[in-house]
């Protein structure tokens, strides 16, 4: 055997019983893990999967509408040969040493090809050109097929957007050159330390999700996350209802209550000290109040839309007049949250009910027509369909809500911590993000149900009268408060033009403004950060995009124009003296974040 060179880093295997340990360690978990799934499987017996026969039917209908014009269908063929074989002549001169130019370059944004050995390897170049290429055409070819109803057409969309995400060659050991480089420099012990990380994930549950399985419990709830300072001063079998400590000696008269969704913990707004938008608002002087909603179990299972109107925002509005005997507040909601506040709004309205002295929506869908690629998966759920496994469950899943979100990002939240931690063999850092992402709720089959049918599947909000809640015949031109909305530009959760859309239900003076960013980045923007900006248009036209052509836009964070938006309105400017939790008629009953978040 030729030795190696001189100065040259030794490249011997690990000692044979490392290796012989690893193995046994893998073998012992592999084992575990197949006993487990055994197990399982006849406990539930066989059953069909519902999800996927929607995905399998969708894609059916896609596969005849396409061969019913094979004309189309050679063009595309012809067109990603074309370029496939200019990109072999390109890198035929590189290689020549002769000038060339790139035929396939990353969308800006995509982090998946930062490493330098993209641009600098002649082969790694090639396949990642390549497989841009072949990702272009095939979502054209999926786009661009003629007689799909608009609900196929975004489902078929969606998964094969997940499917060229999947088979992207930064996910594959052979064909990433930072996993290269690694398996060299440890001498393999990266994909067994992987491996054993795999595994071990696996044992945890059936499809553990980033957060979950990087050493979560590293943070802390109460300690690292959800620190703002402040205590529980009411609670139902639905929310706990949290004041936070004044930072100052004077806090606006006003109180703010914050709606957020009923899909995860309330602490996305209350991250790190530097990220918390609870806690720049308590320092801005802002009596602050949010809803932390509680996990539920199988008692909550029939729990509704209109309970969590009832029960959940208008029982915290009460509370939050009890604790300040103020009359009038501002209410904020975020994604889902919002579009619960602005039916509450809606049924306030119509009682007469005045205590809402503005409204803010954070990337909140109240118009759901254009509903994005999250409309393609909700299609998809087995909650919509009568009879369905899913349809008669207490409750839905709790990983089907963070996988939800987490699809919709998959290079990002999924794929990378793929590479990270099964194929580079990290133990990632459990970053506050990731951590809350994993940290979602179950929640009660009849609320989840009543959103896919009424919101996503008939979109019947945006219509008067369309939905019945409390008694009220719900019309959103009652409401007539000032309203700020927040959409971001990059959101797939709350696609900003369906926002926009909705911005225009409501009959007051309405302020739409567009971040940078998406659903989670783009809202959680402080100012610190400068970073994103957002855009602002004086006119509403009619079309979104009338909105953009005339917007003006603005360097650092929407929150300085909410809080700027918040104060013009009558009383903003009010100051009381500081309000300490448990002052007013309202007792503590204890510290937050409160038992419903842990």
């Amino acid at each position: 055997m030729m030795a190696p060179p001189a100065g040259a880093p030794e490249r011997s295997l690990p000692e044979p019983a490392e290796l012989a340990d690893s193995y046994l360690e893998v073998a012992q978990g592999a084992s575990r893990l197949l006993g487990k799934q055994l197990k399982r499987t006849a406990r539930k017996g066989l059953w069909l999967p519902s999800e996927e026969i929607a995905w399998a039917r969708a894609f059916m209908d896609l596969s005849a509408h396409a061969l019913a014009s094979p004309y189309r269908l050679a063009q595309a063929q012809m067109a990603m040969m074309r370029d496939q074989f200019l990109l072999l002549q390109q890198s035929t001169l590189r290689a020549m040493g002769m000038p060339s130019r790139a035929v396939a370059t990353p969308e800006q944004g995509d982090r998946r090809f930062d490493d330098h050995a993209w641009d600098d390897n002649f082969l790694f170049d090639y396949i990642k050109q390549s497989y841009l290429i072949a990702a272009h055409h095939l979502h054209q070819t999926v786009a661009r097929v003629h007689g799909l109803d608009a609900g196929t057409q975004e489902q078929v969309n969606a998964f094969t957007r997940q499917y060229v995400d999947a088979l992207s060659p930064t996910n594959f050991a052979l064909t990433n050159p930072e996993v290269l480089r690694k398996t060299v420099s440890s001498k393999g012990r990266n994909l067994l330390k992987g491996l054993k990380h795999l595994l071990r994930d696996l044992e945890s549950g059936d499809a553990p999700l980033p957060g979950q399985a990087a050493d979560g419990g590293a943070l802390r709830l109460g300690r690292d996350l959800a620190t703002t300072p402040g205590k529980v001063v009411f609670e139902n079998e639905l929310l706990q209802l949290i004041q936070f400590a004044p930072a100052g000696s004077h806090q606006c008269r006003k109180p703010l209550l914050i709606v957020p969704p009923w899909l995860h913990k309330y602490y996305v707004l209350d991250l790190r000290d530097d990220d918390s938008l609870v806690k720049w608002l308590v320092d801005r002087g802002f009596t602050t109040f949010i809803i932390s909603w509680v996990n539920p179990d199988q008692r909550l299972a029939r729990k509704s839309f209109e309970d969590y109107l009832v029960d959940g925002v208008l029982a915290a509005i009460d509370a939050v007049e009890q604790a300040t005997a103020e009359s009038r507040l501002d209410l904020v909601g975020y994604g889902l949250g919002g579009t619960l506040l602005m039916a509450t709004l809606a049924v306030m309205a119509a009682r007469r009910d005045r205590r809402a002295a503005s409204a803010s929506f954070l990337a909140t869908l109240l118009d759901f027509s254009e509903p994005g690629e999250v409309g393609a998966l909700a299609s998809a759920d087995p909650l919509t369909r009568e009879g369905s496994k899913a349809s008669r469950a207490s409750t839905a899943r709790a990983s089907t809500n963070a996988g939800t979100c987490t699809m919709l990002h998959a290079n990002d939240l999924i794929w990378s911590f793929v590479v990270n931690r099964y194929l580079l063999g990290k133990t990632p850092f459990p970053a506050d993000l990731l951590y809350w992402i994993a940290d979602s709720t179950r929640l009660p089959a009849a609320l989840h149900r009543y959103c896919l049918e009424n919101f996503y599947r008939d979109n019947r909000l945006p219509q008067p009268g369309g939905i019945t809640l409390a008694g009220v015949d719900v019309d959103l031109a009652r409401v007539k408060i000032p309203c700020y909305f927040l959409a971001t530009i990059e959101d797939h959760i709350s696609p900003w033009r369906s926002s926009y859309l909705g911005s225009r239900l409501p009959r007051g003076p309405v302020r739409f403004v567009l971040g940078g960013s998406g659903h989670v980045a783009g809202v959680v923007n402080p100012p610190s950060h400068e970073q994103h900006g957002f855009w602002s248009n004086e006119e509403l036209p009619q079309h979104p995009d009338g909105f953009l052509a005339g917007a003006v836009r603005h360097p650092g964070s929407w929150w300085t124009d909410w809080e700027q938006w918040l104060l013009a309105q009558p009383d903003g400017n009010t100051l009381v003296v500081a309000r300490h939790p448990g002052d007013g008629a309202l007792a503590v009953i204890e510290d937050a974040p409160g038992r419903y978040v842990a």
